[in-house]
């Protein structure tokens, strides 16, 4: 069987950004995938074949293009269902990200089940997205939203999470990998705790879909929200999954065409799932594409990309660690063996911006800021970081030159600061 080290070659080609140069002259270096994925020319194909061939609305339709694209929809609907091993098609609602997915969480299921003084038990790792819309329940339901600290190395603090767990704990809400400390949480030891606490557990799977396994029967979980763009897939595209008997039990958070069984002057009864949740036209092309991404994963194997990516992370590591003055924020690849492919880290008396912008100029993508993480920076006392975030497209001449780039940045911030 052939690694992603025989196709790398391939892979690269399938990736027309990618082959790109800056300026007509240094080669671009994208290591930027943690805020989203480059797209292969096979997800670019299939959403321009929707919008040639099949082009129509979905659902009802009694057309042969309407059932074709109906057809394509409710595919790629089953396509994520096999990718993350739920039960049924029925429990995956599509949504336009996985922001949207965590919101319905919470305000559907939430402001119906959680009273006050009950509480949301989070970290101070998470994703805005997986903080703001706990406040906003919190403040309309007269609950609390607790947050879990993290350890000196940059994991989630179990003994923390063990101590605040207690019996007003209603729902664990928690990042499966950090995108900005790149661990890896216990999530089946955290939904163990939780399911003896009779606690609810969501995660937010945005930076562990497109590069480990996922089994939602196995981690024992309640709710997932993933993201499409950054699977390799297009933006406007998410979903949110949780079980059968939760979802019969969540009211509609939005409401239209599509979610209705019937309207009558002075009601309406819902759509069976998993419609009931999707009000209006879908982003038909968006499912689509996402689908075909997932098969583009999966032609590769999540364990190859897995065992690929952890030795770019040890290599990365390797090479930032012999930079004078900087710290990289969250555990090596030592200390977290389940780690994402990323690095966070500040350069002292160097603003991370300052770092992000004359890479630019050098043709070299990375992130800089508080990468929706603003709690866990001021935590950290750290006001902003650098982020290099790679996946299977990243070679290890991508390093190299990085590593180079960065040296000379350095070099020229001290020089004329």
């Amino acid at each position: 069987m052939k690694t992603l080290q025989d196709l790398k070659l391939h892979i690269r080609e399938d990736f027309p950004i990618l082959n790109k140069s800056f300026n007509d002259k240094e080669k671009l270096i994208y290591l930027d995938h943690a805020a989203t994925t480059q797209k292969p020319k096979q997800v670019l194909k299939k959403i321009n074949d929707y919008y040639l061939n099949s082009n129509a609305n979905v659902h009802r339709g009694a057309h042969q293009l309407s059932a074709k694209a109906t057809e394509e929809f409710e595919n790629a609907r089953l396509s994520i269902k096999n990718y993350i091993k739920a039960y049924s098609e029925k429990e995956i609602i599509f949504t336009r990200n996985a922001t949207e997915a965590i919101n319905i969480v919470a305000k559907s299921w939430g402001e119906k089940n959680l009273k006050e003084n009950d509480e949301i038990l989070i970290s101070i790792m998470e994703h805005h997205s997986n903080i703001v819309p706990w406040q906003l329940l919190a403040e309309k339901n007269k609950c609390k939203v607790k947050f879990t600290k993290i350890t000196k190395e940059g994991t989630l603090d179990l003994e923390d999470f063990k101590n605040k767990l207690n019996k007003n704990t209603k729902i664990v809400s928690l990042v499966h990998i950090s995108n900005t400390l790149g661990c890896c949480n216990p999530i089946k030891q955290i939904s163990q705790l939780a399911r003896d606490n009779g606690s609810l557990v969501l995660i937010d799977a945005c930076q562990s879909l497109a590069h480990t396994e996922v089994d939602v029967k196995d981690l024992n979980i309640d709710f997932l929200a993933g993201s499409g763009h950054k699977l390799c897939g297009p933006t406007g595209i998410g979903f949110l999954w949780s079980r059968e008997e939760i979802l019969e039990n969540m009211p509609p958070l939005f409401g239209g065409g599509e979610m209705i069984q019937d309207v009558f002057e002075d009601m309406s009864t819902w759509a069976d799932l998993p419609h009931k949740f999707e009000a209006g036209t879908p982003a038909i092309a968006e499912a689509i594409g996402l689908s075909e991404a997932l098969n583009y994963i999966n032609k590769l194997g999540l364990n190859n990309i897995q065992k690929y990516e952890k030795e770019l992370t040890k290599y990365l590591f390797e090479e930032l660690l012999l930079i004078d003055d900087l710290n990289i924020i969250g555990p090596n690849p030592e200390e977290d063996s389940q780690r994402a492919s990323l690095a966070s880290f500040f350069i002292n008396n160097i603003h991370s911006n300052d770092i992000a912008e004359i890479l630019d100029s050098k043709g070299i993508c990375i992130r800089s800021g508080h990468h929706c993480c603003q709690p866990l920076h001021k935590y950290l006392n750290v006001i902003s970081t650098a982020r290099v975030s790679m996946n299977f497209t990243t070679t290890k001449d991508d390093i190299d030159i990085f590593i180079a780039k960065l040296k000379e940045t350095i070099k020229f911030l001290r020089t004329y600061s």
